[in-house]
């Protein structure tokens, strides 16, 4: 529990990484494992179908909260302290999920649990700031990898639990775990408490300067913003799409849902490209991607078999193109400036997890309206507009690396 310094000659320890990588992913997925479970959880509170886009959306908006507003506080507070208290608060907000009645204390507790979940936030930063900068896009792409995959694996496992036991289960077993994680990360996290001395107020308003005036953030935030949407409007809307056109059980679902897994094998790889200088192919290559997933699923909705094979191969390729394109705008947001990291990163998240909010609301919305098809419309065109503002991106402003500076605090 030593004091580290970041350094450039210094190496991230195998085991820090691995602790690292398996606390995103255990964090994250608590505010996937309601997205599969949209079905049984809206019936057992008394919420409409309508409504029922809320039980995602409502999570997402509480992890936006503590993007802005506790991850900021990484720059000031120690970062192992800060940790196990957000923590805490993920462990009390589960457990009344878990036993809620009502849609008020469960919509009450979603937003909870998404704001003690952005400590995910504060842990990713950290393990950049101990990276070399040499290193650092394969570490970043390591550590999100764990953190893609617990996105991932959240939603097949929630199904799973749900068809053994009650949807129930899995918000009192993962309170129970992350309280487990809480203890582990207290005791193994590197001291890291930050040199500037700056107030919260102060520290809240500088986010306004900096995303005034760091271009690059802007462009990566949007970018990730579009294609997180149509990520996030994929899974909300393809559950019941299942159900409806396909028949498909919860253990079905949970099936379909444990193929996306495969698409976090991108991160580690974008990563390493990244480091070697291939930034600005790849974001377009994720868009590219993004965009012929969904229109392939457009193109061929029916009851066919064909249809279920694209979805199960969209599936993938969608969640490839995100969490590659993820790893590429985190590595080149971490690359702006040390003296604001957590800042960075906070807008970075807040920004494109506004996105997958909307995202979800609007599929809920549109697959009511008019069913999977509109759904799918939608979702091809938002990483068209992607890709559209990444063509106003000059090679110049692309590579331009602007620092955050203490003025900027």
């Amino acid at each position: 529990m030593q004091k580290v310094q970041g350094s450039p000659d210094r190496r991230v320890s195998s085991w820090i990484m691995l602790l690292l990588s398996a606390a995103c992913g255990l964090i994250v997925a608590n505010l996937y494992y309601a997205q599969t479970l949209v079905g049984p959880i809206h019936d057992a509170i008394g919420l409409s179908s309508a409504a029922a886009g809320f039980i995602v959306t409502v999570t997402q908006i509480g992890y936006v909260i503590g993007l802005l507003f506790i991850v900021p506080l990484s720059d000031v507070i120690e970062n192992r302290r800060l940790t196990v208290i957000m923590l805490m608060v993920a462990v009390a907000a589960l457990l009344t999920a878990g036993f809620a009645q009502t849609a008020p204390w469960f919509l009450s507790a979603s937003l909870f649990i998404g704001i003690g979940s952005a400590v995910a936030q504060i842990l990713v930063p950290l393990a950049a700031f101990l990276a070399s900068e040499e290193e650092r896009g394969r570490v970043v792409g390591s550590v999100m990898s764990g953190l893609l995959l617990g996105i991932m694996f959240a939603r097949p496992l929630a199904s799973f639990i749900a068809g053994i036991w009650d949807w129930r289960a899995i918000f009192v077993i993962s309170a129970a775990v992350t309280f487990l994680l809480a203890a582990v990360l207290g005791y193994a996290l590197p001291y890291r408490k930050p040199s500037p001395a700056v107030r919260y107020g102060q520290l809240i308003l500088s986010l306004g300067a900096i995303l005034h005036r760091t271009p690059a953030l802007r462009r990566r935030a949007l970018y990730q913003a579009f294609l997180f949407g149509a990520f996030s409007l994929f899974w909300t809307v393809v559950p019941l799409h299942l159900a409806d056109t396909f028949g498909m059980s919860q253990s079905g679902i949970a099936w379909f849902a444990l193929v996306g897994v495969a698409g976090a094998i991108a991160a580690p790889m974008a990563g390493r490209l990244a480091d070697r200088g291939w930034s600005r192919r790849l974001t377009g290559l994720a868009m590219v991607t993004a965009f012929m997933s969904f229109l392939l699923i457009h193109l061929f909705a029916s009851h066919s078999v064909l249809a279920l094979i694209l979805l199960f191969i969209s599936a993938i390729t969608l969640d490839m193109s995100v969490s590659g394109n993820l790893v590429i705008s985190q590595r080149a947001i971490y690359s702006l400036g040390s003296e604001a990291r957590g800042r960075l990163n906070g807008l970075f998240m807040s920004i494109f997890f506004i996105g997958g909010a909307i995202g979800s609301s609007v599929g809920s919305w549109s697959y009511a309206q008019g069913g999977w098809k509109l759904t799918s419309l939608i979702g091809t065109l938002l990483p068209v507009l992607a890709l559209i503002y990444f063509l106003t991106e000059s090679r110049t402003t692309g590579a331009k690396n602007i620092t955050v500076t203490k003025n900027q605090m």
